[in-house]
């Protein structure tokens, strides 16, 4: 067979385009401790804040200045702490803004401006913070990994072989690649009070493949990440009010909503279905309950889940009469089972995307409306909630 010159130059053609869109992996943590004043790997480009409960690190990876699709990948086990916890994988681009990095390594202060209610700080992005924007929300389950040595299997379902060494998340961030291209920070906060902890994989994967490359604009975040933060139990008072400005019209704008309730024990937020209302410009572009129901199918990541017996009645074959037959039986319920605000135990917290269409530039207004229960003595109460908006100019 004879090679032509146009045969040649379309199979190098196609090779070197096939090795372009090969995927590009960074690893920014690898096997890495997360925990209340407990062990460290002592790595040099690690930053530990709020006695290790926050890691970050410095990030550099290729530009792609034709853009390019970006996942993010979390693997999680437990180090010994065994309950359900809070979790935030987030980015920072410029450490020459503020953000709660640099305020709680050097001890700033939130502006007045990002407060809600005169208590909680660091809430809302002003001309001069941004609140952190999420790359990850998730929820650990009850001792993945380190008690998965099934010394806990009377507490283990007969349909469950075995508990899962890890748990893993992963979700599309193509949106955010203005964020985590070039130079940026990568940090994770475990809401861990234990010295034990967890340890923590997370990698991020680009295909190079062209797309186009949106603006993003924070807007809120109540997570309480650093000292000076208070626990964002205020959606019982009221809403949270943010103004924000566009200094160019702005085309397909979306907005990305990411809710998860907690606290209170039976009876609270965590476990009952409170509607989440948000609006932009006075309009309602959100009206919904976040629910998590399908929380049983996370059962084997949970061995250290609480488990009690409930009598209920099972329909069953028997092989001799050739029938069906009625029995009562006592089944296993696990905390871990239970429905909950918008997650469970060992899962992610996926955004709500909001399609805006265009907005002109100038000052627009949001309001995010969530009733509440209101926190008191150990009920803790409160809504972890942070948003942003995508645009193209």
């Amino acid at each position: 067979m004879k090679l032509t010159p146009l045969f040649v130059t379309l199979f190098f053609t196609a090779f070197f385009s096939a090795k372009a869109q090969e995927n590009i992996t960074h690893t920014v943590f690898k096997n890495e401790p997360i925990n209340f004043g407990g062990e460290t790997n002592n790595e040099t480009d690690i930053t530990r804040l709020e006695n290790g409960r926050i890691i970050y690190k410095k990030i550099t990876v290729p530009s792609f200045p034709k853009g390019t699709d970006v996942k993010i990948k979390v693997s999680l086990r437990s180090n010994g702490d065994r309950w359900d916890k809070s979790g935030s994988c987030f980015v920072v681009k410029d450490l020459n803004e503020l953000s709660i990095l640099n305020i709680s390594k050097n001890n700033k202060e939130f502006p007045s401006t990002s407060t809600v209610y005169s208590k909680f700080k660091g809430v809302k992005a002003t001309e001069n913070y941004a609140p952190v924007i999420e790359l990850l929300r998730f929820m650990t389950p009850f001792g993945v990994g380190y008690y998965s040595d099934n010394t806990v299997k009377y507490r283990r379902p007969v349909y469950i072989p075995t508990w899962e060494k890890e748990v893993v998340w992963e979700q599309d961030i193509s949106h955010l690649k203005s964020l985590v291209s070039n130079t940026f920070y990568v940090g994770v906060w475990l809401d861990t009070w234990t010295s034990e902890g967890y340890k923590v994989d997370v990698d991020l994967i680009y295909s190079n493949r062209p797309r186009k490359t949106l603006k993003v604009l924070p807007l809120v975040n109540t997570i309480s990440y650093v000292n000076g933060q208070s626990l964002p139990d205020f959606f019982a008072t009221g809403p949270l009010d943010q103004n924000f400005e566009l200094l160019k019209n702005a085309k397909n704008v979306r907005l990305y909503f990411t809710t998860t309730g907690h606290g209170g024990h039976e009876g609270g937020d965590e476990f009952i279905k409170i509607k989440n209302s948000i609006f932009i410009d006075n309009q309602m572009v959100l009206d919904t309950i976040p629910w998590r129901d399908d929380c049983a199918s996370f059962r084997r990541f949970n061995p250290t889940s609480g488990v009690w017996l409930k009598k209920d009645s099972a329909s069953y074959i028997d092989f001799e009469a050739k029938a069906y037959k009625i029995k009562e039986i006592e089944e296993r319920i696990a905390s871990s089972d239970l429905s909950r605000s918008n997650w469970c135990p060992g899962s992610y917290a996926k955004p709500f995307v909001i399609d805006l269409g265009d907005l002109k530039a100038g000052k627009h207004t949001m309001q995010i409306l969530i009733p509440a229960t209101a926190a008191y003595d150990d009920k803790l109460n409160h809504w972890l909630v942070s948003a942003y908006i995508t645009y193209e100019d």
